[in-house]
């Protein structure tokens, strides 16, 4: 534990993965660091079932993640070694790893979100770190010189810097007033994970089926897990587990056989997020705090990890962590891929949810499937989800 009274370099309010990795990162490197999270870690139930809450992690991240001894091992963690994407009228895209390099060994691994936060938690537990659980910040001001942080047991933080890992629904962002474009989606991410009757061939699959987009993940073993982007949670949501799996493999044309349900849904709103800054005097906004996207693309916690990233290598030979040029140097080199990201997302949505344009269903699944012929351009999709 940090012996030095309530001064840091940086606070990280939010011990989620984003949060976590920022942290752990700047303890490395020797940074003063107190990591605020509510609610105390605990991993007891690590084997007790399946996460339904899973994330596809890009080479970049997990590489990120191994470089802080963090990355959970492969025990149960699933591949993605190819995509296989479907339109609504016909149209298909497949693509691989090694369609972007011939010795990628896979697009992104699936991996369980306590499985990840395990690993990032039993790391930063070894490190020189102010780990404070349980508590919850409840006032925070900045002047030119440091950020005041205070929690609701009545103990008052200061750092140089300051930073909200603290989700889509962020308390530092609504501390500082910055306000937030938000875009509902109109729908809600339902999650499930399944046994499969067919091995899933570390392929991910995806439909874009007009009203809404399913995906199957591949996970650990003869498993997958799925996300169901639909304007209709509750028809899903309200099934019982063995209607709800004969659904979801129809839907998909039993491309992995029979399935049965190994964890029962859950859903989640979908929102674009976009605040106007993510970063203020003295401090940043990292992850869902600072952006969402669609999770079509798979790409929310890999923005967020690459935050955590650039921050911590950014701040790595700077004396003052919370200097202005600093913070505004961080947001330039981060808003090109997020907004990137954003657009494409949003634009894919919007395609692919538009039919009042005569032909429009017709040229988008078209467009699928001729892209699908144009190798230079696969390779490109493979290069940018690899992070080439």
């Amino acid at each position: 534990m940090n012996t030095r009274q309530n001064d840091f370099d940086v606070i990280v309010v939010g011990g989620g993965l984003v949060g976590a990795s920022l942290a752990l990162a700047l303890a490395e490197a020797g940074r003063r660091v107190a990591l605020l999270e509510g609610q105390a870690a605990h991993f007891d139930d690590l084997y007790q079932g399946w996460d339904a809450r899973v994330y596809a992690v890009s080479p970049a991240n997990r590489r990120f993640l191994e470089s802080l001894g963090a990355w959970p091992g492969m025990e149960r963690i699933g591949t993605i070694a190819s995509m296989d994407v479907r339109g609504d009228r016909g149209g298909r895209i497949e693509f691989a790893a090694s369609d972007a390099d011939a010795d990628a060994e896979a697009l992104a691994w699936i991996a369980e979100n306590r499985w990840m936060l395990a690993a990032l938690w039993r790391r930063l537990e070894c490190c020189d770190i102010t780990l404070l659980t349980g508590v919850r910040p409840s006032a925070l001001s900045t002047t030119a010189r440091q950020a005041c942080l205070t929690l609701d047991d009545g103990r008052e933080l200061t750092a140089a810097l300051l930073v909200g890992a603290d989700g889509a629904n962020s308390w530092v962002r609504g501390q500082l007033g910055l306000e937030a474009s938000v875009k509902p989606y109109g729908q809600s991410g339902v999650v499930a994970n399944f046994d499969c009757e067919r091995p899933h061939g570390n392929v991910a699959r995806q439909w874009f089926l007009g009203d809404g987009i399913l995906a199957w993940l591949p996970m650990a073993g003869q498993r997958m897990s799925m996300v169901w982007s639909t304007p209709e949670p509750e028809s899903l949501l309200e099934l019982d587990a063995e209607t709800l799996a004969e659904t979801v493999a129809s839907t998909g044309d039993y491309a992995l056989g029979g399935l049965s349900v190994i964890t029962p849904a859950a859903a989640f709103p979908l929102r674009l997020i976009r605040p106007q800054s993510t970063v203020k005097e003295r401090v940043a906004l990292v992850g869902d705090a600072a952006h969402t996207v669609h999770p079509l693309a798979g790409q929310g916690v890999n923005l967020g990890f690459q935050d955590a990233a650039t921050l911590a290598a950014l701040l790595q030979d700077h004396r003052d962590p919370g200097d202005w040029l600093l913070l505004r140097r961080f947001a330039r080199q981060r808003k090109e891929a997020v907004v990137t990201m954003q657009t494409t997302c949003d634009a894919l949505f919007a395609l692919f949810h538009q039919h009042q344009l005569p032909g429009l269903p017709w040229l988008r699944n078209a467009g699928l499937s001729l892209t699908n012929r144009l190798t230079p351009l696969k390779r490109q999709f493979a290069r940018h989800a690899i992070g080439f």
